[in-house]
């Protein structure tokens, strides 16, 4: 038995890839063709709703393409972009970089489709906190991926415990049924709770395991008095009648025992409507599964131009538009003007362009931002752009 997880060596070999690209490299030293290209990253068409999606997944790319014979020009992670706008160029030797296109894609994808969706969730819940409960959709051996892609989208805190290893973020959750059931007394669980966990941890406690949610909420609170922070709900709506109705007979009976200070978290299969229907009664939201398995962004690469008679050539397959290509933005907000990349032409007073130079013939030519400036950055862009249609 093993874990079925490819080894980072295999992956900065070339290793993880497509059969079809193993081959195209063989062929290409076989008939000594050496094409210099510039391949194209971006998304012919965002999943239905969303209107914009969030660039992530640019740190561990660059991990995999440095020290390799290949320039790279890219968006900043963190980056808020539209359909058919390019999000990185890759430059090199097509035998020399084709082994690494399932790789990157895959990186690319998985993070902008994470990434966006937390975004989204974002910005619905607005100044409402969001904590990402959705490690347990995915496999383990990514879970420090996950998390990071979740938090580069703007969710507030994370729940994995490795991520204070691998990120340096603080976990934060509160407890699982289990503990409960394991006392067989919910005050009991939450006394031990209270007396066990560190003092700085929120005392937030599950209210939905043996009685009706509403009688669970006030025991919390007659148990814990000013100790305690907040009562999370976590009762599928399928359960018992209307989450929004179960939410504001806690609220009602929490506010007329004198516990309006008490702080009311909902998790369960929350996504887009349920943040936009609950927003005015809860103060926070976990959220899981939506975020881990969203709508994909398809990312796509294509060859977009090749190096011949000492000029960068235009060309592409058919469905697409040949050129290298630049972005120019105009902020606040996403005001973008796509042009090429060697030839933009005349570009307005007040547009800068997105695309810039990270590898140059496989050496780092920046210094990467930290993950904090990351998420900053995203929440910066969030507070230009309009609500998302909830779906």
């Amino acid at each position: 038995m093993r874990f079925y997880i490819a080894s980072e060596e295999d992956i900065l070999n070339g290793v993880v890839t497509d059969i079809y690209f193993v081959r195209t490299k063989k062929i290409l030293e076989a008939k000594k063709l050496r094409r210099k290209v510039r391949m194209e990253f971006h998304v012919v068409k965002l999943p239905r709703g969303y209107e914009w999606a969030v660039f992530a997944g640019l740190e561990e790319a660059l991990y995999l393409l440095k020290d390799k014979p290949v320039t790279v020009y890219s968006m900043p992670e963190g980056t808020l972009f539209k359909a058919g706008e390019p999000l990185m160029i890759l430059e090199g030797y097509l035998d020399d970089i084709v082994l690494y296109e399932t790789a990157l894609l895959g990186i690319l994808r998985h993070y902008t489709s994470i990434a966006s969706k937390a975004a989204r969730i974002k910005k619905l819940a607005g100044d409402k906190t969001v904590l990402f409960f959705g490690l347990r959709a995915l496999h383990p051996a990514i879970a420090p991926m996950i998390d990071r892609a979740a938090y580069i989208g703007g969710v507030d805190a994370v729940s994995g415990y490795a991520s204070a290893k691998y990120l340096g973020l603080k976990p934060q959750g509160t407890m699982p049924h289990a503990l409960i059931i394991a006392f067989g007394n919910q005050v009991e669980a939450w006394k031990a709770f209270d007396e066990v966990i560190e003092p700085d941890v929120p005392r937030i406690m599950l209210v939905d395991t043996f009685y009706d949610e509403r009688i669970e909420a006030l025991m919390a609170a007659q148990t814990l008095g000013e100790r305690l922070h907040g009562v999370r709900l976590d009762t599928p709506s399928s359960r018992r009648g209307n989450m929004k109705q179960i939410v504001e007979e806690v609220r009602w009976t929490l506010d007329i025992h004198g516990y309006k200070n008490v702080k009311i978290v909902v998790s369960g299969g929350i996504d887009e409507k349920e943040i936009v229907e609950l927003k005015p009664l809860v103060d926070a939201f976990g959220v899981g599964t939506s975020i881990s398995m969203p709508p994909s962004i398809d990312i796509s690469a294509d060859i977009v131009e090749i190096y011949e008679d000492r000029v960068w050539k235009p060309i592409t397959k058919r469905g697409k538009l040949p050129g290298a290509k630049q972005v120019y933005r105009k902020r606040p907000g996403l005001n973008d003007i796509v042009t090429l990349l060697d030839n933009p032409g005349s570009i307005p007073d007040g547009y800068t362009p997105l695309l810039r130079k990270y590898i140059e013939n496989g050496k780092l030519l920046v210094e990467l931002p930290s993950l904090e400036d990351i998420r900053r950055y995203v929440l910066e862009q969030l507070r230009e752009v309009g609500e998302p249609q909830p779906i």
